[in-house]
């Protein structure tokens, strides 16, 4: 009998403390990366993954917090506690999956060289021996370039998030980005600043360096945190929620690539 008390009460105390910890959830993002996430023009923070994350919060009854990081110390980040788990785009990779545990995919899309519009340029190293491939520091898309186009003499050049990259794209310091499609479409070639600009070739895939899909990110410790954000995207997929946010930002199904 004493025995069973005690292992009530150690239950208890474990679920005492798991309900303190989801009085909120703290995810870290990088808002530079349209329209998965961005800021408004009054700074509110907008997108398809700000909408998932803040549904997924309302269905674990807990206060979602989001917490800028820049990407490239995103995973540093979370593995210092300064969040709870990554929502920011971040693709499925073995390279990450070695550091950080995965939810459930929550969406997959390809990636693609854009540029001037017209230009003789395509995603290979015969093609872009020379050029100037801009890149956003620490995504899968710098993995890529770095791995296959820069042994080759194409000059990857990384910067602090894809809004820095478009910038000098339009300045001409560059030739082309690599990027996400959906991400380079509706958050540049969609815009005013992106006119004149397009999707250069066919998209590249690989799923060592690019990865198999986005996901969230946590840590490998959170098993129980992970066991719970796994159930709330299961449930906003199977009642309808996850395609009526979808059907905010695309015309068609990124769940399934």
């Amino acid at each position: 009998m004493k025995k069973t008390l005690v292992c009530l009460a150690l239950l208890c105390a474990a679920l005492s403390s798991h309900a303190r910890e989801l009085t909120e959830l703290r995810f870290g993002v990088d808002p530079t990366y349209a329209p998965f996430e961005s800021k408004a023009p009054d700074g509110k923070l907008v997108g398809f993954e700000i909408d998932l994350g803040n549904e997924i919060c309302r269905r674990l009854h807990t206060k979602c917090v989001w917490v800028e990081t820049a990407f490239d110390g995103i995973i540093p980040a979370l593995q210092g506690r300064k969040f709870d788990a990554i929502l920011s785009a971040m693709s499925v990779t073995p390279k990450r999956e070695t550091q950080v545990a995965f939810s459930t995919p929550l969406f997959n899309t390809p990636s693609s060289l854009i540029g001037r519009t017209g230009a003789a340029i395509l995603p290979a190293v015969d093609s872009l021996k020379g050029k100037n491939i801009g890149v956003a520091q620490g995504s899968t898309q710098e993995a890529y370039a770095k791995a296959y186009w820069a042994p080759a003499g194409v000059n990857v050049v990384s910067y602090g998030n894809q809004e820095l990259v478009y910038t000098d794209l339009r300045a001409g310091r560059l030739d082309a980005t690599l990027t996400d499609m959906i991400s380079g479409s509706e958050g540049f070639l969609k815009t005013p600043q992106g006119k004149g600009y397009g999707f250069l070739g066919s998209p590249v895939n690989d799923p060592k360096t690019l990865g198999k899909g986005a996901a969230i990110g946590l840590r490998k410790d959170d098993a129980e945190l992970r066991t719970l954000i796994n159930q709330a995207i299961g449930e906003m997929i199977k009642d309808g929620t996850y395609q009526k946010i979808e059907r905010r930002y695309f015309d068609f199904d990124v769940l399934n690539g």
